[in-house]
């Protein structure tokens, strides 16, 4: 199978999962799939007298880009912003999107790459006012972080804000078993992985007699709710794996290939779903179908009573997950949050981030690209620079929108 094909298979199956979290009243989903199947199908047909070097390609080359400057392009002249962004590869392009549009409109923004950190130092930073804003909130997990104590006794949640916006209800998460081994041993729940030694066994991966699942690295929140489940549960022949995501991913995906048995948590959008592609080499896993984790707080963390992942999320066929499905985990809002003196200073911004609301389908579509390119920070700023031309009315149309809010 080439390249491109590939590549179309992992977009479909990307839109698949978005179009079950956000439900079928987003139009642009199916012009989205529709969009990028023409877009692969051509690509696949003239693949072969093609190289695969593309620092020319049209849709990256911005020399010619319509001029938008005007009086919305100095509003926040002389205005410096310190934006951030996660330690996590997925929510790298949608931070670069906002600081190539807050430029538009003339503010002078450091790059999110130089102030990269994990929920707990990312929360305190914008509390304490070292960091402005981020684009990479999880809720309700993260309002945890909001319960953090500062040195005067305040709360994080008395200095920063949650900004309605960007993509809410989008974030499908829960965890990923192997398909094969999921169907040759009846496995339909991670309540089964822990309650039947057998299969409790096939996930032993240091013989210490607990089956061992990939979870999140420390201080992604994630973890926390992971742990709080396997208490909540009753799990105490299960073990969460916590370490670096990509490694865990990769070793999650060598296994998975094999039909070895795995489970790992992950999520969307991301680019993870298409090399650990639902219906393919793994199936989503339920948790526990009669039961999901309430507020109740099984480890008395601070701020656990967010942990609470009711209604789950059940919205996936047997194709994708094992049935009756139930992941166990409510999908995320993925929102802006900054720093309260921040917005006060910037009304402007403070009218404009409600506003951008790019497509989850888009920045999905942007996540593989990104996930099949070099890692390198130029690229991640070349794959929001064309995102933005290609939707510069849209674009405007924020910032045309947000100034006249404010005048």
């Amino acid at each position: 199978m080439n390249k491109s094909m590939k590549l179309l298979i992992a977009l479909l199956a990307v839109f698949g999962l978005v179009a079950a979290a956000c439900g079928d009243d987003d139009s642009s989903t199916d012009a989205g799939a529709d969009a990028a199947a023409e877009e692969s199908t051509d690509d696949a047909a003239t693949e072969e007298s093609s190289d695969d070097d593309h620092s020319d390609d049209d849709d990256h080359d911005h020399s010619e880009d319509e001029d938008h400057s005007g009086d919305i392009s100095s509003i926040g002249a002389g205005v410096n912003v310190t934006m951030g962004r996660a330690n996590w590869a997925s929510g790298y392009v949608q931070a670069e999107i906002y600081k190539q549009v807050l430029e538009q409109a003339g503010y002078t923004v450091a790059s999110p790459s130089l102030l990269e950190l994990d929920p707990s130092a990312g929360y305190l930073a914008m509390a304490e006012g070292s960091m402005d804003f981020w684009t990479n909130s999880w809720y309700p997990g993260h309002l945890s972080w909001h319960a953090a104590e500062l040195t005067d006794g305040s709360l994080v949640a008395d200095h920063v804000s949650i900004v309605d916006g960007l993509f809410a209800g989008a974030g499908v998460q829960g965890f990923l078993i192997t398909k094969s081994v999921a169907e040759e041993n009846g496995i339909t729940s991670m309540q089964q992985i822990n309650d039947d030694p057998a299969i409790t066994a096939l996930f032993d991966s240091d013989g210490n007699g607990k089956a061992d699942i990939f979870g999140c690295p420390e201080s992604w929140t994630c973890d926390n709710i992971i742990s709080a489940q396997i208490t909540y549960y009753g799990w105490d022949n299960i073990e969460q794996t916590i370490a670096g995501y990509d490694a865990m991913f990769a070793q999650a995906t060598d296994l998975a290939n094999a039909g070895e048995p795995m489970a790992i948590y992950t999520w969307t959008p991301s680019a993870y779903v298409t090399t650990l592609i639902p219906g393919d080499n793994v199936l989503w896993l339920t948790m526990n179908a009669d039961d999901i984790i309430d507020d109740s707080n099984p480890n008395g963390d601070d701020g656990g009573e967010f942990y609470d992942q009711r209604p789950g999320f059940d919205g996936f066929g047997a194709d994708f997950c094992t049935q009756p499905c139930q992941l166990g985990w409510k999908p995320a809002d993925i929102q802006v949050t900054a720093n309260n003196d921040f917005l006060a200073a910037n009304p402007f911004l403070e009218a404009l981030f409600p506003l951008m609301r790019p497509s989850v389908i888009d920045i999905s579509i942007l996540q593989v690209e990104q996930g099949n390119g070099d890692g390198s920070e130029a690229e991640v700023e070349s794959i929001a620079a064309g995102w933005i031309a290609d939707n510069q009315d849209l674009v405007s149309s924020w910032l045309e929108e947000a100034a006249a809010a404010v005048s």
